[in-house]
């Protein structure tokens, strides 16, 4: 079932120089399966004009490569504002084949290299950092902001959410006036799954 969420107006384009990578942890990479967040990224592109890359990983190594091939072979990475991770998971660890790696384990792998760019999680997992691990992340990689939720609403997803987050982004770049609106725009979702931002 899907949070009913107010539809978007129609018509507000984002600037098409900014772009969505996506990244869902799936038991085998090698499945076809479309997932939800997938068709969101589709309806996101068709009726906002927000491009994203989506991508799926199985394993830490696959995790590690795609973010690598990202950063380090796309020349538009600067342009890639948010980085969307649909991985299941604990408080402050995400979970892959059956294996759980901490913040902390993925803040090392990716040392620097994400400097700028917000890192969302979807609810398929809780995000709950203490302020020490989010600032620990934040200064290891760079990243401007780590952002998700702290309820996992069983048969409620985030995506609706998600992508009314991402369509924020057109006009403003600033990120505590984006989460200030998505909150006044959609109070009672953002409460009932507990949308947090840890920057």
């Amino acid at each position: 079932m899907l949070a009913k969420i107010p539809e978007l107006p129609q018509g507000q384009f984002i600037d098409t120089d900014k772009f969505i990578y996506c990244l869902e942890a799936v038991d085998d990479i090698e499945t076809d399966e479309v997932s939800e967040a997938q068709k969101k990224l589709e309806e996101l592109a068709l009726q906002y004009g927000v491009a994203s890359i989506y991508k799926t990983c199985d394993t830490i190594e696959g995790l590690e490569s795609s973010l690598n091939a990202l950063i380090l072979d796309d020349h538009h990475f600067k342009d890639y504002e948010i980085i969307y991770l649909v991985f299941k998971g604990e408080a402050n660890t995400i979970c892959l084949n059956d294996y759980y790696y901490s913040l902390q384990e993925i803040a090392e792998i990716f040392e620097g290299r994400l400097d700028g760019k917000i890192l969302h999680f979807s609810n398929a997992k809780i995000l709950d950092l203490d302020e020490e691990e989010a600032q620990y992340f934040l200064d290891i990689t760079g990243a401007k902001g780590v952002s998700g939720y702290g309820n996992e609403c069983n048969g409620i997803t985030s995506s609706n959410l998600d992508i009314a987050f991402f369509n924020l982004f057109k006009e403003d770049e600033n990120m505590l006036d984006v989460v200030e609106e998505l909150h006044q725009k959609y109070y009672e979702i953002c409460k009932l799954l507990d949308f947090r931002l840890y920057y």
